[in-house]
């Protein structure tokens, strides 16, 4: 029996960019992403460091698209969410949510 797969926030918050941006999540895209809706400046260091180790986990694949004259002929490589990392991430959020329930934490 495989064992349960524990995100970090930063990969919870990864991932949520991922799926939000489907199919056009690069890594500039994933970062202006997070940088706009969860209002958190990320570094590339840190965004590409947690997007290999989602890649290593299985919970994200990875592809290049076609190279561009706008990148001096280089590829993006595109980011899109496994079905292992579907399951991963919705049960993390349905742990949050069942935290979450009953405390007034977001009323105020």
């Amino acid at each position: 029996m495989k064992s349960e797969v524990n995100l970090g926030e930063f990969e919870q918050i990864v991932l949520l960019a991922i799926l939000r941006l489907d199919p056009a999540a690069y890594g500039a895209a994933i970062r202006h992403e997070i940088e706009s809706c969860a209002h958190r400046a990320v570094t590339a260091g840190a965004l590409y460091t947690t997007l290999m180790r989602l890649e290593h986990k299985q919970l994200v694949a990875s592809t290049l698209g076609d190279p561009t004259p706008e990148r001096g002929g280089k590829a993006k490589r595109f980011y899109s969410v496994t079905g292992a990392g579907r399951t991963a991430i919705t049960a993390a959020q349905r742990a949050y949510r069942s935290l979450m329930n009953g405390l007034e934490l977001l009323e105020h």
